[in-house]
């Protein structure tokens, strides 16, 4: 087996987790979740997204968040920007690193960000362009790479040549996304072998929904390849607006407590962010979504 030594943990929840909430979060609550999140060591962390609040009403606070931001050393904090105006927005409010995303599938991108899959490349060309004349490092979404709610099974070798143009057009890290959470593993180690043969592993993310319960057998088999980014939300909240039955992201403290147990290491604090997955639970009124949060809570 090739297991990292390490992983890293990206997470997702303030951004990715909160952005389908029906409630208002306050931006208190968000801020208090990612102190939450730095105090159990995370140090990778998607705090905003800078889009239209006509699609996702729940970012629209995102200036006031990243201006309520503790930055810690050590600790980096990113963003969403789909286009030149959050990019705009998000150079204001000083962050150090921000995202585009795209789908595998052409059906999905249209519903999800109306445009075709070579069209979205030509609106982050600018994106880019700019980001990287500021200094800023532009991360990369891939939707759909195992499984489309409009067209199915995705193949495999589309997944990896989107991969690569991200990868092209200055991407530091693509991050692979298993949108409705229908993947298996060996499903998912085909998939991400086509990317490593085009992009390094190093600068490869899983981002798996657990919608099948396949989300960790998933990780796991990627991490056989030497795969050491992992997207995860703590408490297992968010999933996808756009992709019906996508019940949630994988939960960090099911990620941090498998990874534990195979001796690898993530620098963060399980008993903290079991705590932190609480707290937040707590304000969206409902028990955390992660066995583990339940068995040690």
């Amino acid at each position: 087996m090739n297991y990292p030594t390490r992983v890293k943990i990206v997470e997702v929840s303030p951004r990715d987790g909160l952005q389908n909430e029906k409630q208002v979060i306050d931006v208190s609550d968000k801020l208090q979740l990612i102190n939450d999140l730095q105090l159990a060591g995370v140090k990778h962390i998607e705090v905003a997204g800078f889009v239209s609040p006509k699609w996702v009403p729940q970012l629209d606070d995102a200036k006031a968040v990243c201006a309520g931001l503790v930055k810690e050393e050590g600790v980096h904090h990113s963003a969403l920007t789909p286009n030149l105006k959050g990019l705009d927005a998000a150079i204001e409010a000083g962050i150090e690193e921000v995202a585009v995303f795209t789908a595998a599938s052409e059906t999905f991108n249209q519903k999800n960000i109306n445009c075709s899959i070579a069209e979205s490349f030509e609106r982050f060309a600018p994106v880019m362009e700019k980001a990287h004349a500021h200094n800023i490092k532009v991360r990369g979404y891939v939707s759909c790479v195992l499984g489309c709610p409009y067209e199915g099974a995705i193949d495999p070798k589309v997944v990896a040549e989107v991969t690569h143009k991200l990868h092209q057009m200055g991407c530091f890290e693509v991050s692979l996304g298993d949108t409705i959470g229908t993947g298996t593993p060996l499903n998912a180690q085909k998939m991400l072998g086509l990317c490593a043969d085009l992009v390094p592993m190093d600068q490869l993310a899983l981002h798996f929904h657990d919608t099948y319960g396949q989300a960790l057998a998933n990780i796991q088999a990627c991490l056989e390849l030497g795969a050491s980014v992992v997207d995860a939300s703590v408490a297992g909240i968010g999933g996808c607006p756009y992709a019906k039955g996508a019940t949630g992201n994988v939960s960090t403290e099911n990620v941090v407590y498998m990874l534990n147990g195979m001796g690898i290491e993530t620098g963060i604090d399980l008993a903290q962010l079991v705590k932190a997955g609480q707290r937040i639970s707590e304000v969206l009124g409902r028990q955390p979504n992660s066995q583990v949060a339940l068995a040690i809570g």
